[in-house]
Parts: C-alpha cells; structure tokens; sequence
C-alpha cells in the first residue's frame, strides 16, 4: 500500500506541476492582445462559419478553464475570461473548442467513442477503487471466492476510466491541431499571437497525458494486488 501512496504522490506533482505551469502560460498569452481586435466569441463563431457549421451556438459559462463543447445541445460553452476577451489566450481556447465542434460534425470517430463512454464512466469511476479494495478485504487474493470477483468488478470499472483517459488524448490533440490550422490558415493571428496560442494549446493538452498515465498506472497497481497476490 505504501507504493501505491508514494505512486499517487509522484503522479499528483506532476499533475500540479503542469496544471501550475499552464495557468501561468494563459495568464502571459492573456496580455497578447489580438491585432484584429477580435473576442473568443467572434473568433468561435467565425471558425464554426468557415467550416460550415451553422447549428451550433456559442455561449458564456461561468467560471475559469470551464470551456468546453457540448455534443448533446450542440453548443461550445466559453468561460468568462475567454468569451469576451481578445487576447492570444482566448482565441487558443474559442478555437480549440470549435475544433470539437468540427469533430462532432465529421463524425471523427474518437469523439463518438469517447461519448459513448461518458455515462458509463460517471457511473463507475466513483466506486471502481472501493470495489478492489473491498474485493482485496474479502480476500481476494486467496482464491475464486466473493472477494475475487468483486475485486475484479472493480478493476473493469476501473478499465473504463482508463480507456477514456487515453481515448480521450487524440480527440483533444486533434481538436488543437484543428484550431491551429485554421488560426493559421485564416492568417487570424500574427506570430506572436500564433506562438502563444500554440504554445498554451500544448500545455493543456499535457495535463491530459499526464491524466492517462495516472489512470493506467493505477489500474496496473492494483491490478498487480489483485492477481499478483494469487500466486
């Protein structure tokens, strides 16, 4: 168990570390100021209309680093502090979200995977770790009993988290990719409005690497308990 909690550790640094690290790059390439003078909503919905989108809508949401794109009413969801300001930053952010929106409406396969995990990983990722170690408590470990396969209910429920973990790296890389071309392509940004964007597009997609890798490093640690302690 001592493993486990050091494994945790090292992981949560390194999810603080990268998360730190890209609040603070939002926050420089939040003083860029766009030469077009363009907000992230403008930047949003033009990106949508050059791709021919025209049934998706762009809206506030409150809060910070809440932006995100919602398949099931078809709207990019922008906080606050990207939907009205005009700043490197936000257009990063309105275009990277738009850059689902065009997933949703090529049907990229990634993005249906990944939807159609959702409901079944808000409903088993709460009790996928309670499962193991209950199974681990009833003596897994000692034979084909109860606790075995509740421990091994758990480490299935455990694997679906995971899976989205890594499902969900190329739909978010591919959403950045998408927003930086077009940015690019559009001549939208100048270069150093286009560096900046690049460069806090990249750290946000780290924070979900370093997200997979700590679902697979768990579910292989307690998988090890599970079945390691069969022998």
């Amino acid at each position: 168990m001592l493993g486990y909690y050091i494994l945790l550790g090292a992981i949560a640094l390194v999810s603080w570390l990268v998360s730190n690290q890209l609040k603070q790059k939002f926050h420089k390439y939040s003083q860029v100021h766009l030469r077009n003078g363009m907000s992230g909503r403008e930047i949003a919905e033009k990106m949508l209309a050059d791709n021919g989108i025209r049934d998706v809508q762009v809206i506030s949401t409150p809060g910070q680093l809440t932006d995100h794109y919602n398949p099931k009413n078809k709207t990019v969801n922008l906080s606050e502090s990207v939907y009205s300001q005009r700043n490197a930053a936000a257009a990063a952010v309105a275009a990277h979200e738009c850059g689902h929106a065009v997933q949703h409406a090529q049907a990229y396969s990634a993005l249906g995977m990944r939807s159609a995990l959702v409901p079944i990983v808000s409903v088993t990722s709460g009790m996928s770790q309670w499962l193991v170690i209950g199974g681990l408590v009833l003596g897994a470990g000692a034979g084909m009993g109860l606790g075995y396969w509740i421990a091994v209910a758990g480490l299935a429920f455990m694997g679906f988290a995971t899976l989205f973990s890594f499902i969900t790296l190329p739909v978010e890389y591919d959403a950045s990719n998408r927003a930086l071309a077009w940015l690019k392509n559009k001549n939208m940004l100048s270069q150093e409005e286009y560096a900046g964007a690049e460069d806090a597009l990249k750290w946000a997609a780290r924070t979900y690497l370093v997200a997979a890798i700590g679902a697979l490093a768990s579910l292989l640690y307690w998988a090890f308990q599970v079945f390691g302690r069969r022998d």
